[in-house]
């Protein structure tokens, strides 16, 4: 289900760049601006950083997202070469390689989080990087929900943790 989402997420991000990049560019780039502040403030509120901490995690924690987007870039890669291999029915071999790149890449997305919980855990105590990556997750459900109410759909609100 997680996958799925991730999907979503990725296939709405890419949408986002492409629909009128001239014009829509300054938008975007203001409404990337925007996510970026209100996650900031949502994951400094919920997991409770001292100023001395922030100094020390942000630019770690920016470190690991840079990282995220790429390989978020790199799973969306990965998903098209293997989705357009299957629809013009490639032979099985090719098929094998295409999927075996795409679930590389989605195990190396989750050795982000691995690696840099490290980094974390040498800044914050074991509550607080708990608290971040249960935080993290909260935002995420969030900002699906507030995007699903506004294209219309049924989205169920989350409970927040």
């Amino acid at each position: 289900m997680r996958k799925i989402q991730y999907l979503i997420i990725g296939m709405l991000m890419l949408l986002s760049f492409s629909a009128g990049a001239q014009n829509a560019s300054g938008r975007h780039k203001e409404w990337q601006e925007k996510m970026k502040a209100e996650k900031i403030a949502y994951l400094t509120d919920a997991v409770g950083l001292t100023s001395a901490e922030a100094e020390k995690f942000w630019p770690v924690y920016n470190k690991a997202e840079m990282e995220r987007f790429q390989a978020f870039r790199k799973i969306m890669e990965t998903y098209k070469a293997l989705d357009e291999a299957v629809k013009a029915g490639k032979k099985d071999k090719e098929i094998e390689k295409l999927l075996d790149a795409y679930l590389s890449s989605l195990s190396a997305e989750k050795a982000i989080d691995a690696k840099y919980a490290k980094q974390y855990r040498a800044i914050l105590s074991e509550i607080k990087v708990a608290k971040l990556f249960l935080a993290e997750e909260s935002f995420r459900r969030n900002q699906i929900h507030r995007l699903g109410k506004r294209g219309g759909g049924e989205a169920k609100p989350e409970d927040k943790h």
